[in-house]
């Protein structure tokens, strides 16, 4: 008999990453970041000038994030020892939106925090990546953790029986982004590990 899983984002949901971001740029790149209103597109502007990054230059500046500091990226409170704990009774895996050549350096990192979970990555909604591994895995139950309300509602879309929290765990961020639990998208919202866990190990039981 299949085993239930969970399917989990990584960045907000298990490791920090906006705050790290933010460090980064501002101490080494030159550039201010200020997500007022929750623009990511408007957030990131020059120090010397002000004038708000290109949209190339934002992908450039992630990019060169994810090159060269992801060792920065600290573990979200609660969130290893919940998955792990998690992993007792399901199978866990990451679909994290990374290129596929970062999927490796990816899975290291998490290992390096204490979880051994198998990555997806994937570009753009998540939907259509996340019934591919529907079908590979075939589970009893599964359940997606995510941060972006975009990537519940796709979801939604794909594969409505999927069992779908909405999970920010960045202060920096988590009041100003859409909630899917509002749009009618994911099941619940919770923010913080030490609820989420057993509300998702509740869904297993059912």
């Amino acid at each position: 008999m299949s085993r239930p899983l969970v399917i989990s984002d990584c960045d907000e949901v298990i490791l920090h990453m906006v705050a790290h971001f933010k460090e980064w740029l501002e101490e080494t790149q030159g550039v201010n970041f200020d997500l007022v209103g929750g623009n990511f597109g408007e957030a990131l502007s020059w120090q010397e000038t002000g004038k708000v990054l290109e949209a190339s230059e934002v992908w450039r500046m992630l990019g060169g994030f994810f090159d060269t500091e992801m060792e920065r990226q600290l573990p979200i409170a609660g969130a290893v020892d919940a998955l792990n704990e998690l992993n007792e009774h399901a199978d866990v895996v990451i679909l994290t939106n990374l290129v596929d050549f970062r999927r490796d350096k990816r899975a290291e990192q998490l290992a390096a925090h204490g979880l051994h979970a198998k990555v997806f990555t994937n570009q753009g909604p998540k939907g259509p990546a996340l019934q591919k591994i529907i079908e590979e895995y075939a589970p009893s139950r599964a359940m997606f953790i995510d941060d972006l309300a975009q990537h519940h509602r796709s979801v939604k879309e794909t594969a409505p029986d999927v069992v779908r929290l909405h999970f920010c765990g960045e202060p920096m961020i988590a009041d100003g982004i859409d909630c899917a639990h509002e749009a009618g998208h994911a099941d619940a919202r919770i923010d913080v590990w030490s609820d989420a866990l057993p509300w998702l190990k509740a869904q297993l039981e059912k």
